[in-house]
């Protein structure tokens, strides 16, 4: 899916809450790594912000003199943002990497490498952006989306993902473009975000039972897993 996609309405007439549903969930997954780590972000910018509810979300449950920003190319998705804003949280249609003398204490990418036509060039430029950064990579790549015709074409097809990823993937883009990688963790997002797809649920018992003996071998062989992780 090209770039014009998030700006032409294509990506919104394909997923027409903008992943809203998955907020909650995400804010949650953030602020375990935040905890884990005994961070308090004082400035936090999520770029691709989408429709804004992360953001939302995160400026319930951090102290009261944090500042969040959200950026996108999307003006359909800036349209979610707008009535959410408010004197700590401002959203703007712009490309970040564009915007001149900008530093973020924490900058997010929560499921948004995968899209970029030049995910290399993008995560060096965006590094001096900001101190921390969190990621969010979704783990398409397993052995049940490989053996299925359709399986990483579906993904394409309906999300837009021109990258895949499994855990070693994704670390390994980071540290090839000068991260340093300071933790991670698996994220079940099959397991703990409600579906209304037969498939997906034929399967979350058998994804409960072995992510609970074995995680690398869950998201390797069964997928629905994405990797969060916190770099410098």
């Amino acid at each position: 899916m090209a770039v014009d996609a998030y700006k032409n309405g294509e990506y919104l007439e394909k997923n027409p809450g903008w992943h809203i549903e998955e907020s909650p969930w995400k804010v949650k997954q953030i602020l375990r790594m935040l905890n884990k780590q005994n961070l308090t972000p004082q400035t936090i910018c999520e770029v691709g912000c989408g429709a804004g509810e992360v953001l939302k979300g995160l400026q319930t449950q951090l102290p009261t003199e944090s500042v969040l920003w959200g950026y996108d190319i999307s003006p359909q998705a800036i349209a979610f943002c707008t009535p959410k804003a408010n004197e700590r949280l401002h959203f703007k249609l712009a490309d970040l990497l564009q915007e001149q003398n900008v530093f973020f204490e924490l900058l997010l990418m929560l499921d948004v490498v995968e899209h970029l036509e030049d995910c290399f060039c993008f995560l060096r430029a965006l590094k001096p952006k900001g101190r921390y950064k969190i990621f969010h990579f979704p783990l398409d790549i397993s052995v049940q989306t490989v053996i299925r015709p359709d399986g990483l074409l579906h993904i394409r097809n309906a999300y837009g993902h021109i990258h895949y990823y499994t855990k070693e993937l994704a670390l390994r883009t980071l540290q090839d473009t000068g991260y340093e990688v300071i933790d991670y963790f698996y994220t079940p997002r099959a397991l703990e975000i409600p579906t209304k797809q037969v498939k997906r649920r034929m399967l979350q018992l058998p994804r409960k039972l072995l992510f609970s003996i074995n995680q690398d071998l869950a998201a390797r062989t069964l997928g629905g897993f994405s990797l969060l992780v916190l770099a410098r």
